[in-house]
């Protein structure tokens, strides 16, 4: 944690004094570790003159912190990485639904929690990374990861990992559990080494050698060909990608979301800055700061994320996926994904 409870009510993230029509307080817990969003922030409070007292932690350490603090919770939003944890945040009864006809129109449907308790605002595409001098024949599918062909070659995360988590929760989705069992012990025998690091390192494992094949987010790739990140921006050309299933399901997307929080203080401000996420200047922020792909359709990329190129995605229902996440864990207990 980088704050005190006690704390939470002096931080405040916009760096200049609230103007004069300003409306009051929100307090925002967030799990995004991502200095680029500092302006997402300071634009609402410009906007609004709502100032916004930010706690930022591990999403695991923020839905315990709600938990306890129960019905005397200063949260009024909640802000983390992937379906797993904001279906966690619902479970936990950390959350309430949101009427609003502005979430509705902007954020299409399959991004939306059922009960509309969470809404997803920016995505990324779980794909296939590979060495294109070393493999004549890239896996196609998320099924082809499995195939003995590729014994020994393929970098990917943990099964502790909330990205694998989904991923497989919507290998489950579609394809049953019995066929994800087969997928993830599969996968497990064609691992090139155990799982270790982020993201980042299935790719640099690419370069250095280790494995000709990695799964990852796209951000992290877009990233290193916009910026300097050590041990593969200046090796990236080594680099080729794909995007998998697009005769199929097509390509898995997991996101980044909000919701308001049970207990909110400051409900309605929570609901416009849920309805701000949601806007044509947040969501090109999304993009422009930090790589990744806006909720809303039609929303202009970043040149970093437009290189990657056009792509089908999978348009499952999340909310149909995150039912899937407990068996997604017992399969990776099961075939011993460490």
């Amino acid at each position: 944690m980088t704050l005190t409870k006690s704390a939470l009510t002096a931080v405040l993230l916009a760096s200049t004094a609230a103007p004069a029509f300003a409306e009051g307080e929100l307090n925002l817990y967030s799990s995004r570790h991502y200095d680029t969003d500092e302006q997402l922030y300071s634009d609402f409070t410009e906007q609004t003159g709502i100032t916004i007292n930010r706690i930022e932690g591990k999403a695991d350490e923020l839905l315990a912190r709600m938990e306890a603090e129960g019905a005397n919770s200063p949260a009024d939003v909640l802000i983390t990485v992937d379906t797993s944890r904001l279906t966690r945040a619902k479970n936990m009864d950390l959350l309430q639904s949101v009427d609003s006809d502005v979430l509705e129109e902007r954020i299409p449907g399959n991004l939306q929690d059922s009960d509309n308790q969470w809404f997803g605002f920016s995505q990324r595409s779980r794909i296939i990374f590979y060495n294109a001098d070393a493999v004549d024949t890239p896996p196609q599918t998320y099924l082809d990861l499995a195939d003995p062909a590729y014994k020994g070659q393929v970098c990917i995360r943990s099964s502790s990992n909330e990205y694998n988590q989904t991923l497989l929760a919507a290998i489950v989705t579609h394809e049953g559990e019995e066929a994800a069992t087969e997928w993830a012990q599969g996968v497990v025998d064609n691992m090139a080494r155990s799982p270790q690091g982020g993201d980042t390192d299935q790719l640099r494992g690419i370069v250095s050698g280790e494995c000709e094949i990695a799964v990852s987010n796209t951000y992290y790739f877009a990233r290193a060909m916009r910026t300097s990140v050590d041990g593969l921006s200046d090796s990236i050309d080594q680099v080729s990608w794909l995007f998998p299933d697009q005769d199929g399901n097509g390509a898995h997307m997991n996101l980044s979301g909000a919701g308001v929080a049970k207990n909110a203080p400051n409900r309605d401000n929570a609901v416009k800055f849920l309805e701000y996420l949601s806007s044509d200047s947040a969501q090109v922020y999304f993009s422009s700061g930090n790589d990744e792909f806006p909720a809303v359709k039609g929303v202009e990329l970043a040149p970093s994320v437009a290189k990657l190129g056009e792509f089908k995605a999978d348009e499952v229902n999340l909310s149909d996926v995150a039912e899937n996440i407990p068996t997604a864990q017992k399969i990776f207990d099961t075939v011993g994904w460490d």
